[in-house]
C-alpha cells in the first residue's frame, strides 16, 4: 500500500522541493505537527523552526515564516526563507544566532516578534553541523 503524498516547498523565485513523502513535520504557531497521508485539511503558519521531510531518507531545512496548506494528499509549503541544512555552513550558523542574538535584545520588540526570535535562536543554538 502507496503511504505517500506530494509535497512542495516553494519560495517566491523557485521551487525549492517536489517529491513524495511519507511524513513530513513542521513547526506550527501551535506546535509541531506531523503530517501523513490521509490527514485532515489542513492550513496553518510556520514559525521559526526545522520542516522534517521523511520518504527513503530524511531532509530537513530550516524555515523561519511561511504558510502551509494540506489537502487531498497534496501538502504545500510556502516560504521565502527555506535553507537546506546540509547547505548550512558553521558561518552562515554563526550570523544567524548572532543577527537573532542582536534583535531579541532590542527592548522596543514586540511580544509577537519575541516569540518568533526565542524559537529561532533555540532551533539554530540546537542544529549541530
Amino acid at each position: 500500500m502507496n503511504e505517500k503524498y506530494s509535497v512542495e516547498i516553494i519560495s517566491p523565485d523557485k521551487t525549492i522541493l517536489k517529491e513524495l513523502a511519507t511524513e513530513v513535520v513542521i513547526p506550527s504557531f501551535e506546535g509541531e505537527i506531523g503530517i501523513l497521508k490521509d490527514h485532515i485539511p489542513l492550513i496553518t503558519f510556520l514559525r521559526p523552526g526545522l520542516i522534517k521531510i521523511i520518504s527513503d531518507s530524511e531532509k530537513i531545512f530550516f524555515v523561519e515564516e511561511g504558510t502551509v496548506e494540506f489537502a487531498e494528499n497534496n501538502l504545500l509549503i510556502l516560504t521565502s526563507t527555506a535553507k537546506f541544512l546540509r547547505d548550512l555552513d558553521k558561518n552562515i550558523l554563526d550570523k544567524l544566532i548572532n543577527d537573532a542574538e542582536k534583535n531579541l535584545s532590542n527592548t522596543n520588540i514586540t511580544d509577537k516578534d519575541k516569540y518568533l526570535l526565542t524559537h529561532k535562536l533555540e532551533t539554530l543554538k540546537n542544529i549541530n553541523l
